[in-house]
């Protein structure tokens, strides 16, 4: 057994660089292992970390609306431009139901997404009673969905009807009983409701089949098939119609900044995705934001992928304007267009047909916040703009004083969620911690092991150093004594 310093100083030599090499097998090592952990956590299955938030948001989820009252309704049916004044927010909690009907088929899983919203009054400037003066939306969508402009002319005779009216947010965002529409023969149109959105309470999306991750992690939660089908059928393109990405909700793990992220709303009819704006940290957790950019919405002379989305040559200029969506092929036939809100990217001349929008990026634009190791979304705003187009007729009385054609803004929306403090807790103990105590104990290692290893190779090579000084010394000084004994013997002699 060695006892010496020397011993003892190889061994802390040996032990050092024995835990900086472990420190940095670590680092390779530790990737497997965070990989293989986070391919089983955002699996979508019972069990997972994934699950229980994918079948109902962790967090709340708040829809805003902000009506546009028109300032001027008079003046506009004798031909003026529209002024609009922001009304709101008015807020409604929604996806506070969990998803119905899930089963699991292999590698996928299908459900259906309820729908469900309830006012919030004390998130809201005031009662959804309130009334403003707002589109009339069956007088100004019926002339697009029936061609008798002599029926439709007699209809608003008759019923009193005109192109705007009185109704409050309540009745305007989920549906009321029109009575001009009452005076339309059921085989015509047999719903005699209208809405923004009606119907919605007690209804759901879907079905959706997504991926669910088993057998390939970066397809999870992306959407497989929607209403039975692989792609859509509104835009007649293989591009507009692809359904590419998630809901949203969650991205496959490890996301990079230089990838894009696809979503599908079914609400728009159609695919869009972000790219990387910046890395910020939203309540200790480090979040990549991305922003669905302009060329999404850019006419297809700027960006020609969207040339499918031009189905209508009018209001488009011959598809050269930009920052509006025609959904009229998803909708029915309703003359309805979807943009950003206060037309944000959208060409000069949509942006002169009204009075009173002010788009501002930080309000209007649409994001979402990622946590990139899970690809789970800590926070999001979905932000969009419905509008009513309405254009002049001669033959019928109430639309023969107007424009050419007006696209008119009635509402816009936000809906957003951000992880809640308790979800926080959650995800930091189940996957902040552990990363970080690995993290730690590979620097730790390389860092300890570093300094063990160089202060005893030190400490040795000094050592060794004294004692070969020490044996030339005591060379030198028997030398010197043998000359010594020489020179005496000499002078004696």
């Amino acid at each position: 057994m060695c006892c010496s310093k020397t011993c003892w100083l190889i061994a802390g030599s040996v032990v050092g660089g024995l835990l900086a090499i472990l420190g940095g097998v670590l680092f390779p090592v530790g990737d497997l292992l965070v990989e293989s952990t986070i391919e089983k956590e955002v699996v979508i299955e019972k069990g997972t970390i994934a699950y229980d938030n994918w079948v109902k948001p962790g967090s709340e989820v708040y829809r805003q609306f902000w009506i546009f009252h028109v300032a001027n309704p008079d003046a506009i049916i004798n031909g003026g431009k529209p002024l609009l004044q922001q009304k709101g927010p008015y807020t409604y909690l929604v996806r506070d139901l969990e998803k119905s009907n899930i089963t699991q088929l292999g590698n996928t899983v299908s459900f259906y997404q309820p729908n469900q919203a309830t006012f919030q009054r004390h998130m809201s400037i005031g009662p959804e009673e309130t009334n403003y003066t707002v589109l009339n939306l069956a007088v100004a969508a019926v002339p697009a969905l029936i061609d008798a402009p002599l029926l439709i002319d007699t209809l608003i005779r008759t019923t009193n009807s005109s192109l705007f009216q009185e109704r409050s947010v309540k009745e305007f965002l989920w549906g009321y009983r029109c009575p001009f529409l009452a005076e339309i023969p059921d085989q015509i149109m047999p719903d005699k409701n209208i809405g923004v959105f009606y119907p919605y309470n007690g209804t759901s999306d879907g079905p959706y089949i997504v991926f669910n991750g088993k057998e390939d992690i970066s397809k999870v939660a992306i959407i497989d098939k929607y209403m039975g089908e692989s792609s859509l059928s509104y835009w007649n393109d293989t591009y507009c119609d692809m359904i590419n990405g998630t809901d949203g909700a969650s991205f496959p793990p490890f996301v990079g900044k230089k990838d894009r992220l696809f979503f599908f709303s079914s609400e728009i009819c159609r695919s869009m995705y972000g790219e990387f704006e910046k890395e910020y940290t939203l309540k200790g957790i480090k979040i990549y934001r991305f922003v669905v950019p302009s060329l999404v919405h850019a006419s297809p002379l700027i960006n020609p992928d969207n040339h499918c989305y031009c189905t209508e040559l009018v209001l488009s200029r011959n598809c050269t304007g930009a920052g509006v969506l025609d959904l009229q092929k998803c909708q029915g036939g309703k003359p309805i267009y979807i943009s950003l809100p206060h037309f944000m990217h959208a060409s000069d001349f949509i942006m002169d047909m009204v009075d009173g929008l002010s788009p501002n990026k930080e309000e209007h634009e649409t994001f979402v916040d990622v946590e990139p190791i899970t690809g789970f979304t800590m926070h999001f705003a979905k932000r969009l703009q419905v509008n009513v187009m309405f254009q002049k007729n001669e033959r019928i009385t109430l639309f023969s004083k107007l424009p050419r054609e007006t696209l008119l803004p009635v509402l816009w929306l936000n809906e957003t969620a951000i992880i809640d403090d308790e979800s926080v807790k959650m995800f930091k103990s189940a996957v902040t911690v552990p990363l970080t105590v690995l993290e730690v104990m590979q620097i730790l290692l390389i860092c300890l092991g570093s300094v063990m290893f160089l202060a005893c190779s030190i400490a040795l090579c000094v050592r060794s150093s004294k004692k070969k000084k020490g044996i030339r010394f005591a060379l030198v000084l028997s030398k010197g004594k043998v000359f010594k004994g020489a020179f005496n013997a000499v002078l004696t002699g």
